[in-house]
Formats: C-alpha cells, structure tokens, sequence
C-alpha cells in the first residue's frame, strides 16, 4: 500500500522566472567533470559501440506483449538481460517491478533510473515489429519499449568501461505507468518499507531536449448511474440512468468550463461511456469514465470537487422527474489518482540534467508531464524524466514508429547525468 500519498497535494519549490539563466554552476560543473574521467569517456563510446545490441533489445522486447496489469513475460526477460549485463543482483518485487542492484561505494545514497514495463495495448494485440527502411513500426516500440533499452544500455557501457559510482544504483522496469496502472509500480516503491531513494530519473516520452521538472497531476474516476431497469414502454417513468448520466455531463461541463477559464492550466475529459442491454429497455446501469488534469493540487481538487457535485446534483434531478421506481444512484469510484508537483529548477539534478542535455548537444527544455516521476516529486524528492531520444510518433498507436536518429545521445546523456547525481568513486563527492 502507497503510504505517503498524504503529502502529494504539497508544491515543492519555488520555480525560478528564468531557469536556463539562473543555473547554478555545481550541475554543470558535476557533468564536465565526470564526462573527463576516462571511464567515463570510454563509457560513452561504449554506447556507440552497443549499438546493435540496443538494436536487437529494442525488436525483442518489443515483441513480448505487456498489456496493462500483464507485464510479468516482458519483466521476467528484461530481469535476465539485466543480469547478463553485469548488474550485482536482480530481482523482481511484490508489485511486479524488475529491480537491478549496482552496488556503489557505499555513500548510503541510492538513485533509480528506470523505465515502464506497460503499454497501452490490451492481450492479443500484434505486437511484431515492420521495418520500412530504417523505421521500426510496432505498438509499444517507443513509448516505453525504447526507454528500456536506454537504461539497459547505461549499464552495459557502464559495465563495459568499468565505471564505479559512489552511490548505489537501481536500474528498474517498472510496472502500472499507463492508464488505469495508476502509477502502481512507483507508488509500490515509495511505500513504507520499500528502498530509500534518494533521486529519480524516468525515461519516458521523446526526443533528446526534455527536461521534466513538474508532475501534472490527474485525478480518475468511473461513475456508475445504477437503476431498476425495465422496459421502455411499460416501465416508462423509472429513473433512467442514461438519461442521468447525460444531464450529469451536461452540468459538469457548464460548471467546469468557467471553472478552466482562469488559474493554472487544469483540463477535464469524459472518455468512455457504456452501459445498456438494448435500445427498447431502460438500462439499469450507465457508466463513464472521466479524466481530471492540472499543474496545480489546489486546482486539481477544486475540479474535482465541481465533478462530485455535477454527478451528485444529476442523480436528484433525474429522482425529482421519476415517476415511480426505486431511486437512482450515482456510484464514484475513483481509478486514478496522479499527484502534482513542482521541483525548483535550481535543484543539482535538474541543473544537472540541463548541463547533461547541452553536453550531448542538445537544447534543453524544463516541461510539465505526467509520468513516474509525478510520485517522487510530489514527495519532495529530486527526480527528472528525460527522453528516449531518436525520432518517432503515433504513441499509443497500432502504427506507432521509431527511428534511431542519433539516438545514442540520449542514451550518453541518461549516462551522464546518472553517473553526475550517484557521485564518480575516487572524486570529492
């Protein structure tokens, strides 16, 4: 059980008005200094030289399905690829999350890098990758099959080069990223007892310039409108739970669109409905599923509270119109709850994910996104999420596609900021 949720509506930090500008030398200075070390360096080439390696991985684990809540195939082959490529010991924990240990030196500190396991995609799904060239088109191959293989990779040229860091590093496949995991992989490694982490760094999403900073928080709900249900003609005048349920949407959205109009960024979304047996009865259930953003925990609750009321406010008004009949319920049932959260921009692993972005050659760019890392920074907790690299599109698509265009500077830059955070054995820390 996730246990330190309590402190997921806290803003952490003070974002500054010009981050890029206002940098504080000890993240540059952090990645100038580990990238000269000849370990290092030979790391680096190391990530070019895996190339094929990386190739491979990506087709393969591509292929084994992870549908939601089924990643256990993907996992148990990612737990052996880790173990072969040198990690000090591997297991797989109770939720289902691939843990690979690389002992440090012993500073007592310990940093994550880590991808999902999850995709989108449901059981059954063709999940056989196309080549078009030099394009590898496949459900699932960027988003987060790619984020794999890049932490795959860092420890293989680390391994290979024989870099030693002061800290302790997991090297992880989570699971639960997508949809209605809720984020239960991570959630399962901050519980109480789980390991202390004291920095995080998720790759996830695209391109080589991200920098993910701030956690938009989401909340989820399934509201279910319940009746007696009956036949269209002799039963008419019942309490209709579909009719509820559009007059339910009906008066969020009037309540919620003044409520966005203003403030912080929030956004709300009613994403599937169902519910029925057929056209001449009226049903005894309909249901919805509903999606609430924001950058802000304050803004978050607020509409969240509007949604409450909209579908409480619903069910009177279609009781009122009822002729006979048992009332109608509204039942909500919350299936997703992403917290917010924002790190400062000065913090040393943001700054040192800059400095890391830059060194490869890249632009880097401070964003707002919905990830893992949103568990570990509404905790306060320094933690990043940077890209995969290469190019691609169509995520969560059947045609989703990625190319490996220079990819292998993501994989450079995930090196160096991990090697930066967990600290080079024989440097001050």
């Amino acid at each position: 059980m996730f246990v330190r949720m309590c402190l997921v509506a806290t803003v952490f930090g003070v974002v500054a008005s010009s981050p890029l500008a206002a940098r504080q030398s000890n993240g540059q200075s952090d990645v100038a200094t580990v990238a000269q070390h000849q370990a290092v360096r030979s790391a680096l080439d190391a990530v070019i030289a895996l190339e094929p390696d990386s190739h491979n991985d990506l087709i393969e684990l591509t292929q084994i399905p992870a549908p939601p809540f089924a990643e256990e195939k993907r996992a148990a082959r990612y737990a052996d690829m880790l173990r072969e490529a040198g990690a000090d010991s591997v297991y797989i924990d109770g939720m289902g999350n691939v843990i690979a240990v690389r002992r440090g030196t012993g500073t007592g500190r310990t940093i994550v890098i880590e991808g999902h396991l999850d995709t989108v995609f449901p059981e059954g799904t063709d999940v056989t990758v196309r080549m078009r060239g030099d394009t590898l088109v496949a459900p699932g191959i960027g988003d987060d099959t790619r984020g794999l293989v890049v932490v795959l990779t860092v420890l293989r040229a680390m391994e290979r080069a024989g870099v030693q860091t002061q800290a302790d590093v997991l090297f992880v496949g989570t699971v639960g990223e997508e949809g209605l995991g809720d984020l239960r992989g991570v959630k399962y490694m901050f519980r109480d007892g789980g390991p202390d982490i004291d920095a995080w760094i998720s790759v996830d999403g695209g391109g080589l310039n991200r920098v993910l900073h701030k956690g938009l928080g989401s909340h989820r709900y399934r509201v279910t409108f319940k009746g007696p249900g009956g036949h269209s003609w002799s039963a008419f005048g019942l309490g209709n739970p579909a009719h509820a349920m559009g007059r339910a949407m009906q008066m969020f959205d009037d309540r919620a669109r003044e409520y966005v109009a203003e403030g912080p960024r929030t956004s709300y979304n009613v994403g599937r409905i169902g519910g029925g047996t057929s056209v001449n009865s009226i049903p005894f259930e309909a249901w919805m599923e509903v999606d609430m953003r924001s950058e802000s925990p304050e803004r978050l609750d607020g509409i969240d509270a509007i949604f409450q009321e909209a579908m409480q406010d619903a069910a009177a008004v279609a009781n009122e119109h009822r002729k006979h009949g048992e009332p109608l319920v509204a039942d909500v049932e919350m299936i997703g709850d992403r917290p917010s959260g924002v790190l400062d921009p000065s913090l040393p692993l943001v700054q040192r994910a800059i400095a890391a972005t830059e060194f490869v050659g890249g632009d880097p760019q401070l964003s707002i996104g919905s990830t893992n890392a949103n568990i570990p920074i509404a905790l306060g907790i320094p933690a990043v999420t940077i890209g995969r690299g290469g190019s691609g599109a169509g995520t969560h698509g059947l045609d989703e596609w990625w190319v490996n265009d220079d990819g292998h500077l993501a994989i450079q830059k995930a090196l160096l900021l991990l090697v930066a955070e967990a600290g080079l054995a024989g440097l001050t820390p």
